[in-house]
């Protein structure tokens, strides 16, 4: 196999612009959240890309990285035609595994739109199954994680999802159920 150069990474890394398509357009007037992911996806394809885990990667190597989790906030919605520029920070990675932080941001008046937090697998395509990184992709992501540790902390990292606390004795749901006489 042969071994790639090292590369050198912004950071945060910024995708190319995007551009909101009328057909990810629901019927409240604004983007459906599945295009976010796809907003999201593109950029990974990118930024990976730069490190040697692009599409001549599964093709060469038979090889490539699966999304696992995925924890995403909506700030702001899109509409159509908006355009974004999505960012990636890698957090961490070790020999099997990508974690990272992206933002989708308006292309030209910045404001944030929708922050995920993503944790990927590295997958030996010839037997589906978690594989170490080649070395050449490992010193590209110390590289890239190196610049990418400059950067602040993001605060969503880690969020957990879920209704804010609440005094128990105020708890409905912590009060015995009556019957009401209807059904929902």
């Amino acid at each position: 196999m042969e071994d790639r150069a090292p590369v050198f990474f912004f950071a945060p890394f910024v995708s190319s612009t995007m551009r909101v398509q009328p057909a990810w357009i629901d019927y409240a007037g604004h983007m459906n959240m599945a295009y976010y992911h796809v907003l999201f996806d593109r950029a990974v394809e990118e930024a990976f890309g730069l490190v040697g885990l692009g599409q001549d990667y599964l093709e060469e190597r038979k090889a490539s990285f699966f999304a696992v989790e995925t924890h995403t906030l909506y700030k702001r919605e899109l509409r159509m035609k908006d355009t974004v520029r999505v960012t990636l920070q890698l957090i961490d990675f070790d020999e099997k595994r990508l974690h990272f932080y992206m933002e989708v941001r308006h292309a030209t008046e910045g404001w944030l739109s929708a922050t995920t937090e993503g944790l990927s697998l590295h997958v030996d395509m010839k037997t589906r199954k978690v594989a170490p990184f080649p070395n050449d992709i490992m010193a590209n992501l110390a590289i890239m994680k190196a610049t990418h540790s400059r950067l602040a902390r993001p605060q969503a990292l880690g969020r957990v999802i879920g209704l804010p606390s609440k005094p128990e004795a105020s708890s409905p749901l912590r009060e015995p159920m009556r019957a009401s006489g209807t059904c929902h």
